[in-house]
């Protein structure tokens, strides 16, 4: 074993992952460790500093992130610089792309595992990455747009009549190429909204009481208050909605009836209509948030429910891949010619090369297989989480990438968190689905992550149902 393996970090001051982090990378710098060769597994390593595994992960995720270590599923973590071996995948090509999808198949049970990070899900690649290299070669060897010109609206009409094409799978009605407005992301084309819709000084932005985070940025970024409306089980509670938008004179509503961020609930069409009658009453625009939908709406959109008012927007981050950062927007009828103006004074429009992708990709005859093979794979690390976690208060769909499990007593969700971690597993906190001055309750969510193989994942459920079975037991003087 290399000697920079060799002794302890007991008595290290400060973080110990920042001590290995910086012992790794100086033996890098110095030749030590080189390109391609494989670091040992996080317990190995960590049994032999006398650390927690959980410190280790951190340090080698910190590298990773660096671009020091690359981390291969199913194999290991290595130096950055090793290209693939021995079984024809293509793993240097892929950072190349900016992809992170190209991983050993996901009921591969090698490999060590201990770190799973279920901060956001993470799609499984089950033909896509491949599919996107094929697609991207034709489009580099003969791009319709061409690659010395500016984004146009007509070199881009071929683009939005695919993605007319792929929206039709969503319960929103029939969609026609003008109506698609693109953008950089479904977070993109959430902030394009609001700037087409928010006036005045201080604007007002209605979200749930736990709400996607995105939906505050985006606000704060056009100096909008946000304002917290109630909501029970089957979502926002029509008379605390109208209570909200008479008291703050709001101009908005951001919701996702479909598939609720952080909760997976789904409200229902009964109560989606009694929504749509008070924005009715109040004058308020609707923002159906639809992106992490994995299939064909179960309910009506409220574009189809309040298609005066509603501005529906997806993207393809959640069923094909996030790498491309491609998002799709929908306004009411008469204002299609605004938001497509927020986008083209914004940034023109998307990249040349990217909307010609688009335009064959959203068309591939092979996409509705792939993306059915994403969702059977979600499914079953669903299905994982709930025979590992059922025992507790656990909300979970399969058809949502994501579950919400509220702790039982002794835990807090901080607390909780911090335990995790040390034990190789992150989550994210209700504190992050709510207002910074608002309560959160004693919960968290646990994103699906198919990057990791389905036996590390279930080991992750397990040290996650060990914590919670063990909560701490403090006493207060």
């Amino acid at each position: 074993m290399s000697t920079i393996w060799m002794g302890t970090l007991t008595e290290a001051s400060g973080p110990k992952y920042k001590a290995v982090a910086d012992r790794i990378r100086r033996a890098v710098q110095a030749g030590k460790l080189s390109a391609g060769e494989r670091l040992p597994p996080v317990r190995e390593l960590a049994y032999q500093l006398e650390i927690t595994p959980g410190t280790v992960a951190r340090a080698y995720t910190v590298l990773t992130d660096e671009g020091v270590l690359q981390a291969e599923v199913g194999r290991g973590t290595f130096v950055a610089g090793r290209s693939g071996q021995g079984d024809g995948m293509d793993t240097a090509a892929e950072p190349e792309l900016g992809f992170e999808l190209d991983v050993a198949p996901h009921n591969n049970e090698a490999g060590d595992g201990y770190y799973v990070n279920l901060f956001s899900p993470h799609l499984p690649n089950v033909g896509q990455a491949a599919l996107i290299r094929e697609l991207l070669t034709e489009v580099a060897q003969n791009p319709p747009s061409g690659f010395m010109h500016y984004p146009s609206r007509d070199a881009a009409r071929p683009a939005r009549q695919a993605a007319a094409h792929w929206l039709s799978h969503a319960a929103v009605g029939r969609v026609r190429e003008s109506d698609v407005v693109f953008a950089n992301g479904g977070q993109n084309a959430l902030g394009l909204v609001m700037q087409t819709v928010l006036r005045g000084r201080r604007p007002v932005v209605l979200v749930e009481e736990l709400f996607y985070p995105g939906f505050r940025r985006a606000a704060e970024l056009l100096r909008a208050d946000v304002v917290a409306v109630e909501m029970d089980a089957d979502g926002i509670i029509p008379e605390a909605l109208d209570a909200a938008a008479r008291t703050h004179d709001a101009q908005i509503l951001c919701t996702s009836p479909e598939a609720h961020n952080p909760t997976a609930t789904y409200t229902p069409e009964d109560r989606r209509r009694a929504i749509a009658e008070v924005a009715r009453k109040r004058d308020l625009q609707i923002l159906d948030d639809n992106c992490y939908n994995m299939k064909a709406g179960a309910g009506p959109s409220y574009r189809l429910l309040a298609p005066e008012r509603s501005w529906y927007v997806t993207s393809i981050s959640k069923n094909i891949t996030p790498a491309l950062r491609v998002g799709f927007a929908l306004a009411p009828p008469d204002r299609t010619a605004h938001l497509r103006r927020s986008a083209e004074q914004g940034f023109f429009g998307l990249a040349t090369p990217l909307s010609d992708l688009m335009a064959r990709l959203l068309v591939d005859p092979r996409l509705d297989a792939i993306a059915d093979r994403v969702l059977d794979v979600t499914r079953e690390y669903v299905q994982c989480a709930v025979n590992e976690l059922g025992g507790y208060q656990l909300v979970w769909r399969p058809d949502v990438p994501f579950l919400w499990l509220t702790l039982p007593a002794g835990w807090r969700a901080g607390a909780f968190v911090q335990a995790a971690e040390a034990r190789g597993v992150r989550l994210r906190p209700a504190e992050d689905f709510v207002l910074r001055t608002a309560r959160a309750p004693h919960a968290v969510r646990l994103s699906v992550n198919t990057g990791v193989t389905l036996g590390a994942f279930a080991r992750a459920m397990q040290r996650l149902r060990d914590l919670l079975g063990n909560p701490p037991e403090q006493i207060t003087v």
